[in-house]
């Protein structure tokens, strides 16, 4: 069976108006990347000059048997650190736990614990399955009103745009990240990524679970008060 090749078109017409189609596809696909970048203008910073915040918010970057992986690892360093340093109060870990055997935010947890970080300062969202249900819950569930987020350079827009359009005021840190093939998937991946995250900025559909609102967040800081 002969595949036939796709034809152009034969007049400088049909040619034309193919190029501008074409033209007109790649300024739609970029239009969602330009949106995340125009609306976190000014909010990126670094571990040293982040405002203060009560509450820092991590966001999982997935699991090496069991342990958080070295991205993952990354963006714990930096939390430890801003809470040592006395610039956050709290830290909400927030990733997935959808079946028995994952557990990103216990994970997180233990090693948040490993590193200096009170247990009694540490609040875990299970049911952070992606970056728009992690910041709705941030502030439907646990009342975060204002927040430092951590995450990869490639993925931070992104976590600060989704946020804000969330409710919640935020400043993000981009962690550095050896620039391997991960990284490289990483960065590529945000470009399509950009589109979900405009539309749900839109549309503000519910994350996949709601639930109800949880004090962990207000006892942690009603805690670091006394």
């Amino acid at each position: 069976m002969r595949i036939r090749r796709p034809q152009l078109p034969e007049t400088r017409t049909g040619r034309r108006r193919l190029v501008q189609g074409v033209m007109a596809a790649c300024v739609l696909a970029l239009l969602p990347a330009t949106w995340l970048y125009v609306s976190t203008a000014g909010r990126l910073r670094t571990v040293a000059d982040v405002p203060r915040a009560d509450v820092a918010v991590v966001f999982g970057a997935g699991l090496w048997d069991g342990e958080p992986s070295p991205y993952l690892a990354n963006r714990l360093n930096a939390a430890a650190t801003l809470y040592e340093e006395g610039r956050v109060k709290v830290v909400l870990v927030t990733g997935d736990n959808s079946r028995k055997d994952y557990d990103e935010p216990d994970a997180m947890r233990t090693y948040l614990t490993g590193h200096g970080v009170p247990g009694s300062r540490i609040v875990s969202d299970y049911a952070g399955f992606d970056t728009w249900d992690s910041c709705v819950r941030a502030k439907k569930i646990f009342g975060v009103d204002r927040a430092v987020l951590i995450s990869q350079g490639f993925h931070i827009r992104r976590a600060v745009a989704l946020c804000e359009a969330a409710g919640v005021e935020s400043y993000g840190v981009g962690v550095d990240a050896k620039h391997d093939v991960t990284w490289y998937y990483g960065g590529t991946r945000e470009v399509f990524a950009a589109g979900k995250a405009a539309l749900d900025a839109l549309f503000e559909p519910n994350p996949r679970f709601l639930g109800k609102k949880e004090p962990g967040v207000a006892e942690a800081l009603a805690a670091a008060a006394r």
